[in-house]
C-alpha cells in the first residue's frame, strides 16, 4: 500500500499567516504540521508516499524532507496547481500508484493521537473497498457526518448537515483499494467546483463495500486549520510531550521502530543533527532501547 499527503491548501483560514508559509510547514508546537501525518503513515508500515503541495511550497518541502531516506521511507512530489478538492489527490497522484493494492490518505493539518492499535488494526484488515474512520464530536455539523443503523453498519455519508443524524464526524484519513483512481477520475465537480472525497465514500457505500472503524474514546483528533485548532494542537502536543516524556510526530523514531532503518543508520541520522531538544529526544530512545 502507497500513502499520499495532501497539503496543497491555500491556508486561507489561517490568513495572514498562511501568506508566506505553507501552513504544514508551519510548526505545531516543536514539529513542521506535516511531520504529524507523516509520522502516521510511518507508524502504519506506509514507506512510499506522495506528497502533493501547491507550486510555491515545493521547494520548502524537497528541503525539509528530501526524499525520505532519513526516515527510510521514499517520498515523491507532485503538485495541485489550483484546489479542486480531496479526491482530485488520486488523479494527481495516479502514476505513483501505479502496482499497489491500495492507497491510504492523509490530510497534511491532520494530528492524530492515541488510537495507534485501532489504526493499525484497520491496515491489517484491509484488503479491497474502503475503510474510513468515525470520530465523536459534540459540533458534527461542521464535518462529513457518518450515520449508523443499530448494528453500527453505515447508512449514509453527509457533507456538513445541518441537522446531522449522527455525532460521528469522519476525519481527514481514509484507505481505499486502487479503483478509487477511477472513482475520482469520474466524478463530477460539486456545486463549488471541487472533487469531493464524500462523494468517493458514497461510492463505496452504495457498492456495499464501506467499512466504519470507530476511534475509541481518549483518542486525539485534531484539525489544525484554523487559528484556535492550530494553538489548541500545540498546547496539546507540548503537554502530552511534557507529561509523558515523548515525542508525537518524530518521523525518524518511526521509521526506525518499524525496520525501515537499522539501529545504525539512526545513531548515524542522530549524530548529523544539530543539538536540540529533538535530537536529545532520539539519543533517550536509543539509550532506553539498549538500556531495556
Amino acid at each position: 500500500m502507497k500513502g499520499i499527503i495532501l497539503a496543497a491548501g491555500k491556508g486561507s483560514r489561517l490568513y495572514p499567516t498562511s501568506l508566506a508559509v505553507n501552513k504544514q510547514l508551519m510548526p505545531i508546537y516543536d514539529k513542521p504540521m506535516i511531520y504529524y501525518p507523516l509520522t502516521t503513515l510511518i507508524e502504519n508500515g506506509i514507506n512510499e508516499i506522495c506528497i502533493i503541495c501547491n507550486p510555491e511550497a515545493l521547494s520548502g518541502f524537497k528541503d525539509l524532507l528530501g526524499d525520505g531516506s532519513r526516515f527510510g521511507i521514499k517520498i515523491v512530489y507532485k503538485v495541485q496547481r489550483e484546489p479542486k478538492g480531496i479526491a482530485d489527490a488520486f488523479i494527481i497522484a495516479k502514476s505513483f500508484l501505479r502496482k499497489t493494492d491500495g492507497v491510504t490518505l492523509i490530510l497534511g493539518d491532520n494530528v492524530f493521537y492515541g488510537a495507534s492499535d485501532v489504526l493499525r488494526q484497520a491496515f491489517l484488515d484491509f484488503s479491497s473497498g474502503a475503510t474510513i474512520f468515525g470520530y465523536k464530536v459534540h459540533d458534527p455539523e461542521r464535518y462529513g457526518v457518518v450515520e449508523f443503523d443499530k448494528d453500527g453498519k453505515a447508512l449514509s455519508i453527509e457533507e456538513k448537515p445541518k441537522r446531522p443524524k449522527s455525532n460521528y464526524a469522519v476525519p481527514g484519513f481514509y484507505i481505499f483499494g486502487s479503483d478509487v483512481i477511477d472513482i475520482a477520475e469520474n466524478l463530477k465537480p460539486s456545486k463549488r467546483g471541487e472533487l469531493e472525497i464524500t462523494d468517493v465514500i458514497k461510492v463505496y457505500l452504495s457498492n456495499d463495500s464501506l467499512r466504519v472503524s470507530k476511534l475509541p474514546r481518549g483518542t486525539a483528533w485534531l484539525d489544525a486549520g484554523t487559528c484556535d485548532s492550530f494553538y489548541e494542537s500545540s498546547s496539546y502536543v507540548q503537554t502530552i510531550e511534557k507529561r509523558q516524556g515523548v515525542k508525537i510526530g518524530c518521523p525518524e523514531e518511526a521509521g526506525y521502530r518499524n525496520d525501515f532503518i537499522t539501529k545504525t543508520q539512526f545513531k548515524k541520522i542522530v549524530k548529523q543533527m544539530p543539538d536540540s531538544d529533538y535530537r536529545d529526544y532520539l539519543k533517550k530512545v536509543l539509550k532506553n532501547e539498549e538500556e531495556s
